[in-house]
C-alpha cells in the first residue's frame, strides 16, 4: 500500500488525488490543508457571484469522498505545524501543491500607504477567508483605482459596482455585504501599462462589466488608437481581438447618468500614490507608448487619478517552504517532471504540483495536466519508494503529537453551520468569517 500526503487541497491538490487514486489501485491519499476547509482558490478566490465556476466545488468534493482519499483540515505544514522533514516520515511521498501565496509589489513609493492594498487581500475578505483583516476598505472612499487588467482586477472592479441585490444572494460573509451595501464609491478606474490588445482579461469576464445595473463603462478612444494593433485587430488572436472589439464599442458609446462608471484606461503606468492627510488619495501615472517589441516606454508625461482606494492586482509569487529548495527568480520549487530537485538531485518522494510547480499561470483546467506529470513521475517511483517503511496510520501518529485535524464530517459540519447562518439572515448560504467560528463549527457539530 502506498501512502500518499497531497498538500493543499485546490484544484492541483485535488486533481492530483484523483489521477494517483485512478491509476494506482493499491494508492491511499491523505489531502492536507492548512485551512479547515478544502478548495483552496475555488471557495477563497473566485467571485462569489460567480455561481458557475464555484460549482467546481462540487467535482473537487468527489474527490475528496473518494473511499481512497481522506481530507486533514487544519494542519499546517512548516513553521509552528508539521516539519517537511516529518511529513517525510509519515508517508511514502508528499506532493506540494500549495499555490502561489503572496502577491507581487509594484516597487513605488506610496505603495503601503493606508487604502492602499493588494487586490488578493480585498478578494479574501469578500471570499471569507479567515486570515483576512476587515480593515474598512471602501469606508470613506468615493473613488477607487485597480491596477492591473488581468480577470482578478475585472473580478474586484465589479465587487466594487455590484448592488445588494445582486450579491445577496452569494455566499458572501455578511460583514462584507454590509460594508459592499453602504459603500460610496461611484468611480473606478481599472488601468493598465500597456494596450487594450494586450490585456490579460478574458472577454466574457470582460463582457461582465457592461451588464452591471446602473453602470457606465467607459474607454477612452485616444488610448485605443495609441495601440497599433487596434487599428486593424484582424492579425490578433481570437480572444485579444475579441477585446478589442468589446472596448471599440464602450468607446464609441455616447455617455449616459449611471450610479456607478468605470473607466478603462491603457498605456498608465504607477510611479508613486499620493498620500492626504496621512492615506492614499491618488495615484500618479506617467503616460506610456510602445516601443515597437511588444512592450512600452515612458514618455515622461504624468497624470494623477483620484483614489481613496487602491487595489493593486499585478499577479501572484510563490513563497520559500521550509525544508524545500526555492527558486527565488521564478517563485517555484525547482523539480524535473514534477520530482523536486535538491542541488540539481532529483529528491525520491517529494514532488510538487500546481502554482508552486509552474509559477502562478494558466486556468483551473490546466492543473489537470500539471498533476497528472506529476503523478506519472511518482507512481514511475513508486516501486522504490514503497519498500521504506512508514507508519500504518499517518493520522494516529499526528494525533499522538497534539495534532486534530478537521476530518471530512468536520468540513461537513463548517457546511450546515453555514447554510444555518444564511438561513437565519434570510439568505442562502453564507460563509463563516474567521478561525473562530468556524474551528466551533468544525468541531462542536460533528454527527
Amino acid at each position: 500500500m502506498l501512502r500518499v500526503a497531497v498538500v493543499g487541497s485546490g484544484p492541483s491538490g485535488c486533481y492530483t488525488a484523483q489521477s494517483l487514486v485512478q491509476q494506482d489501485p493499491d494508492v491511499v491519499v491523505d489531502v492536507l490543508d492548512r485551512l479547515p476547509c478544502p478548495y483552496g482558490l475555488v471557495r477563497y478566490g473566485v467571485a462569489p457571484d460567480h455561481e458557475k465556476i464555484k460549482s467546481l466545488q462540487n467535482n473537487l468534493r468527489t474527490v475528496l469522498e473518494h473511499e481512497r482519499v481522506r481530507f486533514l483540515g487544519g494542519v499546517q505544514i512548516g513553521p509552528d505545524g508539521v516539519p517537511a522533514d516529518r511529513l517525510r516520515d509519515l508517508y511514502h511521498a508528499v506532493v506540494y501543491c500549495v499555490g502561489a501565496a503572496t502577491d507581487r509589489h509594484l516597487g513605488i513609493p506610496g505603495e503601503d500607504l493606508p487604502g492602499s492594498w493588494s487586490a488578493t487581500e480585498f478578494v479574501s475578505w469578500y471570499s471569507a477567508h479567515p486570515d483576512a483583516v476587515d480593515d474598512g476598505f471602501v469606508v470613506g472612499a468615493r473613488s477607487a483605482v485597480v491596477i492591473g487588467v488581468g480577470n482578478v482586477a475585472v473580478d474586484v472592479t465589479r465587487m466594487l459596482a455590484r448592488g445588494t441585490a445582486e450579491l445577496s444572494p452569494t455566499d458572501m460573509p455578511q460583514g462584507a455585504l454590509t460594508a459592499l451595501a453602504a459603500s460610496r464609491v461611484s468611480d473606478i478606474s481599472m488601468v493598465g501599462r500597456r494596450g487594450p490588445s494586450q490585456a490579460r482579461f478574458t472577454t466574457k469576464e470582460l463582457r461582465e462589466l457592461g451588464t452591471l445595473p446602473d453602470t457606465e463603462v467607459t474607454v477612452d478612444p485616444e488610448e485605443l488608437a495609441a495601440d497599433p494593433a487596434c487599428a486593424d485587430p484582424s492579425a490578433l488572436p481570437a480572444p485579444q481581438r475579441r477585446n478589442v472589439e468589446v472596448l471599440r464599442g464602450w468607446a464609441e458609446a455616447p455617455a449616459r447618468e449611471a450610479r456607478h462608471r468605470i473607466c478603462l484606461r491603457f498605456f498608465l503606468r504607477p510611479v508613486e500614490l499620493l498620500a492626504e492627510a496621512g492615506r492614499v488619495a491618488a495615484v500618479r501615472f506617467e503616460r506610456t507608448a510602445p516601443d515597437g517589441r511588444g512592450g512600452v516606454t515612458g514618455t515622461g508625461q504624468y497624470e494623477d487619478v483620484e483614489a481613496q482606494l487602491v487595489l493593486r492586482s499585478v499577479g501572484y509569487r510563490g513563497v520559500p517552504l521550509e525544508g524545500l529548495p526555492f527558486d527565488t527568480s521564478t517563485g517555484t520549487v525547482p523539480h524535473v517532471a514534477g520530482r523536486v530537485v535538491r542541488e540539481g538531485l532529483v529528491t525520491p518522494g517529494e514532488y510538487v504540483a500546481g502554482w508552486i510547480k509552474r509559477g502562478p499561470t494558466g486556468v483551473i483546467g490546466t492543473n489537470r495536466p500539471c498533476a497528472k506529470e506529476t503523478v506519472t513521475s511518482l507512481l514511475e517511483d513508486a516501486d522504490v519508494l514503497v519498500r521504506r517503511e512508514v507508519p500504518e496510520d499517518p493520522l494516529t501518529a499526528l494525533r499522538a503529537e497534539g495534532i486534530e485535524p478537521v476530518e471530512w464530517t468536520g468540513w461537513c459540519a463548517i457546511e450546515r453551520a453555514e447554510a444555518e447562518l444564511g438561513a437565519s439572515l434570510g439568505r442562502g448560504v453564507v460563509k463563516l468569517p474567521d478561525w473562530e467560528s468556524l474551528m466551533i463549527a468544525a468541531h462542536d457539530n460533528v454527527l
